[in-house]
């Protein structure tokens, strides 16, 4: 008897990209994200926005991933969509839209927390090599910075956490101080490709050995920008590749230092990177470098699944639906939701 291949719809809502994903079994048939442009004119999210834009593509992303997957909406098996954390009204939009359809088809709903997806994004079938269990996953994008100890699947346990401001937070601000456009992390990037990134040193932060603290860092760079502004008026400008790669290194250096402090607590040497900040050439590079002088193994996920995207929700919805993790249609979006709430 010919085994049933399991297909499952995942949809991402959580900030402000729309996202459709149609998985079988563990590989990827589509995986649409529609961006928002519009947050640009404001230097970051803004909620309401991003809400009424959510409304607006829900429907044509998820009509696109079906067609790209080759699959009508009938053949899907289930429907799995982000719960939880992010803005409670891009939330709304992508629950009550799973809830309706999983309503019309007949089919089981399944909730999956975003940074659990960010994690989970590692076991999609592409031919890669899959992480083993247990290992270490630092999770680091606009809102989180957390090590997660993950032992299975579903059993995660956050071990080091940012106690202020996150990662890509500290990106996107330091970017910002720089005058460079939202989202900055990216650009950021892009400059101290060119740049030398011990031209500025800057204030690292004083806090138990897995805890993380960005705010410090933010408030030196705009000191050292507005000090060295008074003295030459196009500093900035003048200097703007060394700045990036500066504050770049030290975001780094920061990162990869806890996550050390944590190989040595745990005595575990497998690492894997999630989340927005995991698409950063940087961080990639310095982790495959420590590969090499620390003995770590190292697993960097594809670009496509670092930022936020549908194939992750999918696929954890596909491993909650072999251990039969549904919920119904009482579920409720959760703004702050925890890492391992289900």
């Amino acid at each position: 008897m010919t085994k049933k291949c399991i297909t499952i719809l995942g949809i991402e809502s959580s900030c402000d990209d729309t996202s459709a994903a149609v998985i079988k079994d563990a590989k990827i048939l589509s995986n649409i994200v529609a961006n928002q442009e519009v947050h640009q004119d404001y230097g970051g999210v803004v909620p309401e926005l991003a809400s009424r834009a959510h409304q607006q593509n829900i429907v044509p992303v998820v009509n696109q991933a079906l067609k790209i997957a080759n699959i009508s909406k009938e053949q899907v098996d289930a429907i799995a969509f982000t719960r939880g954390p992010g803005l409670m009204g891009s939330l709304l939009v992508g629950t009550s839209f799973a809830k309706s359809l999983a309503l019309a088809l007949n089919v089981p709903l399944i909730d999956v927390n975003h940074m659990e997806g960010h994690i989970m994004a590692h076991f999609i079938d592409e031919g890669q090599e899959m992480p083993v269990f247990p290992f270490l996953c630092l999770t680091v994008s606009g809102g989180h910075t957390q090590i997660v100890h993950i032992e299975e699947h579903f059993k995660m346990t956050v071990i080091g956490e940012t106690i202020d401001d996150a990662a890509g937070e500290a990106f996107d601000k330091s970017a910002k101080i720089l005058g460079l456009q939202y989202p900055g992390g990216p650009l950021i990037d892009k400059y101290a490709k060119k740049g030398n990134p011990t031209a500025f040193k800057f204030t690292k932060p004083r806090v138990k050995d897995l805890e993380f603290s960005f705010s410090g860092l933010k408030s030196n760079i705009l000191q050292l920008v507005q000090r060295e502004q008074k003295k030459e008026v196009d500093f900035i400008k003048n200097n703007l590749e060394d700045l990036c790669a500066s504050i770049q290194h030290t975001i780094i250096e920061i990162l990869l230092e806890k996550v050390g402090n944590a190989v040595k607590e745990t005595g575990i040497k497998r690492i894997a990177i999630a989340g927005g900040v995991s698409a950063n050439s940087g961080l990639r590079k310095a982790l495959k470098d420590r590969e090499k002088s620390h003995n770590w193994k190292v697993y960097i996920p594809k670009f496509e699944y670092c930022t936020d995207n549908a194939a992750m929700i999918a696929i954890v919805g596909y491993h909650k639906f072999l251990q039969n993790k549904f919920t119904d249609s009482s579920i409720t979006a959760t703004a702050r939701m925890k890492l391992g709430l289900h």
